[in-house]
């Protein structure tokens, strides 16, 4: 059985997992097909280590996977983290501060970094709900004890786009700005994507951008999409990644990810 891509790279929500967090036994399935046709699976999401490990474990994932945005790449067999890219606490309260002057008040969360790196969130925050573990703070310098990976914003009267255009227009030249999904807008280091993690996970696989074919549905997957030699969104993605995409597939409640692999499979 042949494969024509050596990597396959998976966001995770909205891409690899249904909406109640699982994995469906198909898509389980086309993984172990392609990855036995030669293929390394390596998973690229934003949510970071400690929020990633336990959807790992379950799927008795062992290689690397990029957390964090690209902050991060981990080894799961090993429960390792093998390189960590922090944001500068000093930058990040600066973008804060322009962000908040242009728009107003910002509801705040959080990235600690670390295996074991909390998520803190503030007064007005508003958490998805889920088995993730949070930490309250009400004092704004908890935030900045600690070395962050990234910070989350929220307006109460902007919506996700559009806090993120403001953001971006406001701070572009300090820090990025990503909007990961719903709820969930993020200040990155300058430069950091997924795209970036990728790269060096790949690396150390020996593996290139030309080898790999890359899923997923929001814009934070764009410039791994840039990366890839191909790149397939879900149908349930955000036009913006539709827009770039090499391909839409099915959604990720309707195995979209197996759709393509089999057929690629052939």
């Amino acid at each position: 059985m042949s494969f024509p891509y050596r990597l396959i790279a998976t966001d995770l929500d909205g891409t690899l997992l249904r909406d109640d967090d699982t994995v469906s036994q198909r898509t389980r399935d086309a993984l172990a097909s392609a990855t036995a046709a030669g293929a390394a699976h390596i998973i690229v999401t934003g949510r970071a280590v400690p929020w990633t490990r336990h959807i790992l474990d379950d799927l008795g994932y062992d290689g690397l996977a990029v957390c964090g945005q690209g902050a991060q790449v981990y080894h799961a067999g090993e429960h390792r983290l093998l390189t960590s890219v922090t944001l500068d606490r000093q930058l990040a309260g600066l973008a804060l501060s322009k962000i908040e002057a242009e728009v107003g008040p910002l509801a705040l969360a959080a990235s600690r970094d670390g295996l074991d790196g909390e998520v803190l969130v503030g007064p007005g925050y508003r958490v998805q709900e889920g088995p993730l573990p949070v930490v309250s703070f009400e004092d704004p310098a908890e935030l900045w004890s600690a070395p962050l990976n990234k910070v989350y914003i929220q307006h109460p009267g902007l919506d996700d786009d559009a806090l993120a255009r403001a953001a971006r227009a406001t701070v572009g030249n300090l820090v990025d700005v990503v909007m990961a999904g719903a709820g969930v807008v993020e200040i990155l280091p300058l430069g950091l994507s997924k795209a970036t993690g990728l790269s060096l996970a790949a690396r150390r696989l020996g593996l290139r951008a030309a080898d790999t074919i890359a899923f997923g549905d929001m814009p934070n997957d764009i410039p791994m999409f840039g990366w890839a030699a191909h790149g397939v969104a879900m149908a349930n993605a955000h036009e913006e990644l539709k827009a770039v995409a090499h391909e839409i597939t099915a959604s990720n409640e309707h195995d979209g990810i197996a759709i393509t692999l089999e057929h690629l499979l052939g």
